[in-house]
């Protein structure tokens, strides 16, 4: 799991919920042990994540509100997801979050050559770190990686009806984050035209 998929993936624990409201993956901490669960060997976790309790929980929340808040800059002019953008963080407070997150575990590359396939780097935790710290200072060097990387200028926030998700967006002409966005959105379209339509005597049915 590279960086951007990483930070796009911490991002949209913030989703529509499928009633009109917004649903959140890290609500509790039954919540951030499956979702580490799934990602254990991106975040520094080869023997498993650490236990999500209430710290680990408050930690890892309040790296999304940083790295949400950078991703309603990322994406301007246009509007931020709806989910939180009446709650952004200050952008400098932001980048300072995620800053000393990503320093409190100290890296140093580590060079691997497997038999028949090409070396991979890594930049590997120094030390013995606290499993809470290489966990969140994982999320935060993905977040920053991704921040500063050229997929930032792909960063779009889906303008479908009540869809909350940041996307990246794969194609030229793609406009939302996916395929069932696009329909909802043609749908509510549609109606928006039809009720201009029959506001409008003018309107004949040529048009």
């Amino acid at each position: 799991m590279d960086a951007t998929r990483l930070a796009l993936d911490l991002a949209v624990t913030l989703r529509h919920d499928g009633h009109g409201g917004v649903a959140d993956d890290l609500a509790d901490t039954a919540g951030l042990a499956t979702w580490l669960r799934d990602r254990s060997d991106a975040l520094d976790c080869a023997d498993g994540p650490p236990p999500a309790d209430e710290s680990l929980l408050t930690a890892v929340r309040e790296l999304r509100a940083a790295v949400r808040s950078l991703f309603a800059r990322a994406v301007r002019p246009g509007p931020p997801s709806s989910a939180d953008a009446h709650r952004l963080l200050p952008e400098d407070t932001a980048l300072a979050r995620l800053n000393a997150a990503a320093a409190r575990v100290p890296t140093a590359p580590r060079l691997t050559w497997e038999p028949d396939a090409p070396p991979v780097l890594r930049h590997l935790p120094t030390g013995t770190p606290p499993a809470a710290d290489r966990l969140t200072a994982a999320l935060a060097r993905a977040a920053l990686a991704f921040l500063g990387g050229p997929d930032r200028d792909r960063l779009r926030a889906c303008p479908a009806p009540r869809c909350v998700r940041y996307f990246v967006k794969e194609r030229a002409r793609q406009e939302w984050c996916n395929p069932s966005c696009g329909n909802r959105a043609r749908v509510a379209r549609h109606h928006h035209r039809r009720r201009q339509d029959g506001a409008d005597p003018t309107t004949t049915a040529a048009d």
